[in-house]
């Protein structure tokens, strides 16, 4: 997996094709690593909100938020509906409402657990796993041609710089939850 951009090169001003230029690239150029990846982070968030936003809902397509909570059972027997909220970015109450719609169209099965009456957990059903390869296979190419140009090494401390400020992010929230 190694290309001919670095990600110190993607940093200082390259952009991939495609990609929406945010502050100017000598503005960018001026700022540490840190607020480097700070302002990538925040794009990148800014795109997703873009792209959630712009959805269509056309009668008989699904949602990326559906989407991504069959994306969530994906390797997994079963689920709980809490899990899957979390893995999903949604609340509970959210989550069991799509999941009841998931459920009525055949794309998942749920039932209670034998273990706790109060869980209800959730798997992909055949149709549902088929919808869910179908779209990977769709997506995953031009994410892995987004990815060419880093080496393994470049992709695995991205991973970490990303799982560090989940974490954070997380304290963040921990804090305000704490504080009422």
């Amino acid at each position: 997996m190694s290309g001919t951009a670095s990600l110190s090169d993607q940093s200082a001003g390259a952009r991939p094709a495609g990609s929406r230029a945010g502050a100017s690239r000598s503005a960018s150029a001026e700022l540490d690593p840190i607020e480097q990846v700070g302002q990538a982070f925040k794009g990148a968030m800014a795109a997703l909100r873009r792209l959630r936003g712009r959805e269509t809902h056309h009668p008989g397509e699904l949602s990326d938020a559906q989407y991504s909570l069959l994306f969530s059972l994906r390797g997994h027997d079963a689920v709980s509906t809490g899990e899957l909220a979390e893995a999903a970015d949604l609340s509970p109450a959210s989550a069991t409402e799509m999941l009841d719609g998931l459920a009525a169209h055949g794309l998942v099965a749920r039932v209670r657990s034998d273990r706790d009456r109060r869980v209800v957990l959730t798997s992909l059903t055949p149709r549902g796993r088929d919808l869910v390869e179908e779209r990977r296979a769709r997506i995953e190419p031009r994410y892995r041609a987004a990815m060419a140009e880093f080496n393994d090494q470049e992709l695995l401390a991205a991973a970490a710089v990303l799982d560090r400020l989940r974490g954070l992010f997380d304290e963040f929230a921990d804090e305000r939850r704490s504080r009422g």
